[in-house]
Formats: C-alpha cells, sequence, structure tokens
C-alpha cells in the first residue's frame, strides 16, 4: 500500500508534509553541484516555485551483452545512483536494467503522472533494427548515452525523483515481480471506457477548441513554438556545418597526399613538405573527431531537447483536454436544463398559449409537433420526464463540478510542470552549448598547435633565384 506522498491523486500532487534530510535542508552542494534535484527551494509564495526534497545522481554504464549468440541476445545496463531523498531506504543503489525495462519505467509514469513532462526515450525505429547493427558498439554507447539522459531528467524532476516506481527501478532485486505489481495495482485507477469510446472522444475533441482559453497556456504554447522552431533551425544549420566539415577533411585529406607526392619529386625540400603534409593530415583528423566527438552528438542532443519538448506540448494539449471535457459538460447542463424548464412551463399551460419568454419559439414549436403526434398526450408523463431531468440534473451537476475541480487542479499543476520544464530547458541548453563550444575551442587549440609548428619549418625553406 502506498502513502499520499507516492500516488499523484488525480492531477495534483503537494507533498511539503515530506521531511528532508539535513544536508538537503541546508542546500548543501553535492559532487555534482548545484542545480535542479541538488538543492531544497525556500517556502514561497509562489505556487509555480519548485520545491526539491534533495539530490538524486543516476548513473548509466557498463553495457553487457546477455545471451550472446542467441536470438534472445539483449543488452543490460548498469544503474546506479546517489541520493539523500527520505524514500530511499539507502543513499546508493545498483542494479541492471535492459532497455524493455526502461521502457515500462517511462510508459507508466505517463499514465501515473499525466500532468508531468516525462521525459522521452529514444526511439527503437532505427535503421540498426533493420541492419542488425542495434548491438554494435557505437549504437550501444549512444543508447547508453540516450539512457543516460532519460534518468538524469527524471532525477532533476521534483515530482519524478520521488516516485516510488523509479525508485523500485533503481533499487529493486525482484524487478519483474515489482512491474506485476504496478500493472495489477496501479496509483492511478483506469479511467476505463471501451477503445472505441476513447477513440470516438479523441476524434471528437480534436475538432473541438477551447471557447474561453486562458492567456496564459496560449502564451506558453507560442513561447513553446517559438523555441521548436529555434531548435529545428539550429539542427539543420549544424546539421549543414557537420556535413561541409566532413567534405573539409576529406579535401585536406586529399591535399595532404598531394603534398606528400610533390615532396618526392622535390628532392630539396622534401622532408619539410612531408612534415606539411603531416600537419594537413592532423587537421584533416582533427575536422574529422570534431565531426564524431562535438558536433554530431551536439545535433544528436538538439534533436534529443525537441524531443523532450513535444512532450511538453502534449501535456498542454491535455490540459486543455480537461477544460473542454469542463465546457462540454457545461453546455450539456444547459441543455438539459433547459428542456427540464420547457416541460416545467408547459405543465402549466394550456395547448395555445405562447412559450413564456427565454424558452423560444423552437421549444413552443416543438410543444405543438409533438402533441400533435400524441407523443406528449397527459400531464402524467411529463411529470415523469420531469422527474428524470431532475435527476439527470443533479448528476451533471456533480459531474461539472468535477470537472471544473479537475481543470482547475490540472491547469495549477500545469502552471507547475512549465516551470520545471522551463529550468530543465535552461540547464541542458547551457550544457548542449557548453560542450559543442569546448569541442570547438579544442578543436582549434590543435590545430594552431599543429601549425605554428610547421611555420618554422616552411621559413626555413630556401628558394634560389
Amino acid at each position: 500500500m502506498m502513502n499520499d506522498n507516492e500516488v499523484f491523486e488525480s492531477v495534483a500532487w503537494e507533498s511539503e508534509d515530506l521531511p528532508t534530510t539535513p544536508s538537503a535542508a541546508a542546500g548543501q552542494p553535492t559532487a555534482s553541484g548545484s542545480g535542479a534535484g541538488y538543492r531544497v527551494s525556500d517556502t514561497g509564495s509562489d505556487p509555480t516555485e519548485i520545491k526539491w526534497e534533495g539530490y538524486l545522481i543516476p548513473l548509466v554504464s557498463d553495457p553487457i551483452k546477455e545471451l550472446e549468440g542467441t536470438k534472445d541476445m539483449f543488452v543490460s545496463y548498469k544503474v546506479t545512483a546517489k541520493t539523500n531523498l527520505p524514500a530511499f531506504a539507502t543513499s546508493e543503489t545498483s542494479t541492471r536494467r535492459r532497455f524493455q525495462d526502461f521502457t515500462f519505467l517511462r510508459e507508466h509514469l505517463s499514465k501515473d503522472f499525466p500532468a508531468c513532462v516525462v521525459p522521452p526515450l529514444p526511439g527503437k525505429h532505427r535503421l540498426e533494427y533493420v541492419t542488425g547493427d542495434r548491438f554494435s558498439h557505437e549504437f550501444i554507447e549512444r543508447r547508453k548515452e540516450d539512457l543516460q539522459r532519460f534518468m538524469d531528467r527524471l532525477a532533476h524532476h521534483p515530482t519524478l525523483q520521488r516516485s516510488k516506481l523509479l525508485r523500485d527501478f533503481l533499487t529493486s532485486t525482484e524487478w519483474t515481480v515489482q512491474m506485476h505489481s504496478h500493472l495489477a495495482h496501479p496509483p492511478v485507477p483506469d479511467a476505463g471506457g471501451s477503445l472505441l469510446e476513447n477513440l470516438s472522444d479523441t476524434l471528437i475533441n480534436a475538432f473541438s477548441r477551447v471557447r474561453k482559453p486562458d492567456e496564459r497556456f496560449l502564451e506558453m504554447r507560442d513561447h513553446l513554438d517559438k523555441f521548436e522552431e529555434g531548435l529545428v533551425g539550429i539542427e539543420r544549420g549544424w546539421s549543414r556545418v557537420n556535413n561541409k566539415m566532413g567534405d573539409l577533411s576529406t579535401d585536406y585529406h586529399d591535399m595532404a597526399v598531394s603534398v606528400q607526392g610533390l615532396g618526392f619529386l622535390e628532392s630539396g625540400i622534401t622532408e619539410p613538405l612531408n612534415r606539411f603534409s603531416n600537419v594537413l593530415l592532423e587537421f584533416s583528423t582533427h575536422l574529422k573527431n570534431n565531426s564524431e566527438q562535438s558536433t554530431g552528438p551536439f545535433i544528436h542532443n538538439i534533436h534529443s531537447l525537441l524531443a523532450y519538448s513535444q512532450v511538453n506540448r502534449s501535456v498542454l494539449k491535455l490540459r486543455d483536454q480537461k477544460q473542454l471535457d469542463f465546457e462540454e459538460l457545461t453546455d450539456y447542463l444547459s441543455q438539459v436544463s433547459l428542456e427540464r424548464d420547457r416541460l416545467a412551463a408547459r405543465s402549466g399551460l394550456g395547448g395555445g398559449v405562447a412559450p413564456p419568454s427565454g424558452l423560444g419559439l423552437g421549444a413552443y414549436l416543438r410543444d405543438r409537433v409533438e402533441a400533435i403526434r400524441g407523443t406528449v398526450d397527459d400531464d402524467k408523463t411529463r411529470v415523469e420526464k420531469k422527474k428524470k431531468l431532475d435527476q439527470r440534473i443533479k448528476e451533471l451537476e456533480s459531474e461539472v463540478t468535477a470537472a471544473h475541480d479537475t481543470s482547475d487542479a490540472f491547469s495549477a499543476e500545469t502552471l507547475k510542470e512549465q516551470a520545471i520544464f522551463e529550468h530543465a530547458k535552461r540547464a541542458e541548453m547551457k550544457e548542449i552549448l557548453g560542450e559543442m563550444v569546448d569541442g570547438q575551442i579544442e578543436m582549434y587549440r590543435q590545430a594552431i598547435k599543429d601549425w605554428d609548428s610547421i611555420i618554422p619549418v616552411m621559413q626555413r625553406i630556401r628558394v634560389d633565384v
């Protein structure tokens, strides 16, 4: 059985009751520094203020091929973590998980915390799954880095870092049992409804629009559009740069071969030309390595951040869905109430009396048609129908109130989630851009060193005129 702090009831979760460890409460830096997940914010009046209970530092490492040589071969990863979160029994954990375990974690965190921006996982629909290269060293290393980023995002989220499912994922030695237990007893009960009903609701709402949009969320969506547009532009621009750097690397390599051939022809300056050729080869290698170790990962990380932003967009769409549910229920309640008022008004009127103001000519004409057809031919039938409508109105009023509360709670949680996403986005952009700049600086530092070394050699060449 889970306590209240472990269950994401409806859409809101306040956890101010949880105690914090002394180091976390004091905001002491950890081995990884300060930032999301590494401190506890002071309590303030701002409802969107981010509050952490402590730090969680995961590490994905040591990929191993299991059942190698069989058709059931898979790769497992060592997942360790250091934490001072009160929910964890120990400060250090270690276990091994395969990719489908990460998939289960992500899928069910999304169900358990529908208002949270649960980070995406790297997709399985890659060329490597077709060509059979998914067990290559390059693919495994890339996936390890993607899983590390996924775990970092979870660990830096003040709600998800404390979830029971994540804790079980990091600590349980019986993970298969925990997965079955979670499926049997999910923290958030299934909303129910058939697949056809859910599909119908989705199709109807896909063509519906919120009639009273909240300016705050319109501004968020506009900001998100501009952010994603910027990321797409960066990704395309640097992809072109990366391709050109690859071509440039090839050109410098070809030039080095040509200079080396020239050295064989010029016996008096063979040695300087060979050294010049070696510098050209070194610079060609620098360009290639920069593409593989700096520019390439930078583009990949930008694409990952874009996927993360799109998950955030889906949360905003779900918030609109909650408001739309409330508006549609309110409209339905109004229609049923109008029908009840029409029957009540007709019960006290003669057959030819005009309808009371507010009910409209349409209601009057409908009454006349029903009277002619004999569908409402006595007061007893109208009383029974009115009683059913009164009961339906009572039920709808409860549903409208619940939908209103859910919409408001989801909106409040979405506001908090946007603050968390903005914090994570800024931190990731700083990290991604910093790593790219460091890579560029290192490449050109090595290049300057190589070119500086060849300048005196070339200057010593004497040409007789």
